[in-house]
């Protein structure tokens, strides 16, 4: 009987140093950078970048499809740049750039691209001078 995750796991890169929490799913084609955390029942879906020194807290759900159920046909690419920090039960919408060294607070829903070293929080997700 073959592995039915043979395939699956052979396919995203994962760089040095980085932890990756229990009931973390990652996708096909997925990139993490080195020295990331990435924390308990995180969902990254096909079509994330994730660069160096980032922070994903728990339950965060990246999403790639901006026309469900399309089938990889309006999957969109997500970027995490380094440094970045996304807070505990975020929901990143496909598409969107998450700057570096840029915050997100806790339950936020980003539909909006986030600019280097900016905080933004809420649903949906706002700018913050904080």
């Amino acid at each position: 009987m073959s592995n039915p995750y043979q395939n699956f796991w052979g396919k995203h890169k994962i760089g040095k140093g980085t932890k990756i929490a229990a009931y973390v799913e990652i996708g096909e084609n997925v990139v993490i950078g080195e020295n990331c955390s990435i924390q308990a029942f995180t969902f990254i879906c096909p079509c994330v970048t994730i660069e160096n020194n980032v922070f994903i807290g728990p339950h965060v759900c990246f999403i790639n499809d901006k026309k469900p159920p399309s089938f990889g046909k309006h999957w969109a690419n997500t970027l995490v740049k380094e440094g970045a920090a996304i807070g505990a039960n975020c929901t990143i919408m496909p598409g969107v750039t998450i700057g570096k060294n840029a915050k997100v607070g806790a339950g936020s829903v980003v539909t909006k691209n986030i600019g280097d070293g900016e905080k933004w929080y809420g649903e949906a997700a706002k700018k913050h001078s904080v």
